[in-house]
């Protein structure tokens, strides 16, 4: 694979609720970008909760923690000129915060808009049943706070549009709106 000479790293910091479609688009968008050439990797808060980060729980501070601990991986990937995609929940403005003081230039905030009753009714993990069941202390959005961005970069609707449709508007902001006037490439 030929990858996009000069490529500039950069972090695409996606948030929203559990089941708003973080994952899904950050799939797609690895896969768009890496068919294009561009060198990508995703970082899933998931994953690195399974790994990195599994010494964390859910408190306030600990999610602090969590976006910390990814803001500063995703930061020595990017000054290598890697796309990170990130889909982390980061519930707070002060955690968001966390990341932007990190990664400052290299930072694109995306929120996942998609409310909370359509992100229980997709609910593939269960979440949203066992805290409705009370089994589960914490879940973000019931039992545990949630601040909506306050000037993201871009914002996707996943329950408006389809997924292609938001994918669409991603790509499109990063290689355009950001640039206007630059090649195809955009920021890439």
């Amino acid at each position: 694979m030929k990858l996009v000479s000069n490529q500039k790293g950069m972090v695409i910091w996606m948030l929203g609720f559990s089941g708003a479609g973080k994952s899904t688009l950050s799939n797609l968008l690895e896969q768009k970008l890496t068919q294009e050439n561009v060198l990508a990797i995703q970082l899933d808060g998931d994953e690195l909760r399974k790994g990195l980060n599994s010494n964390l729980g859910f408190s306030m501070d600990d999610r602090a923690e969590n976006i910390r601990r990814a803001a500063e991986t995703a930061k020595i990937m990017a000054a290598k000129g890697i796309v990170v995609i990130c889909s982390f929940i980061t519930p707070l403005q002060s955690h968001r915060e966390i990341a932007k003081a990190i990664l400052a230039d290299m930072y694109y905030e995306v929120f996942i808009d998609c409310p909370i009753s359509v992100c229980a009714e997709r609910d593939v993990k269960g979440l949203y049943k066992m805290a409705e069941e009370k089994t589960l202390k914490n879940l973000t959005g019931m039992g545990s706070e949630f601040e909506r961005p306050s000037q993201p970069d871009l914002i996707i609707s996943t329950d408006k549009d389809s997924l292609s449709q938001c994918l669409d508007q991603l790509y499109t902001y990063l290689t355009i709106q950001k640039n206007p006037g630059l090649s195809k490439e955009g920021l890439l």
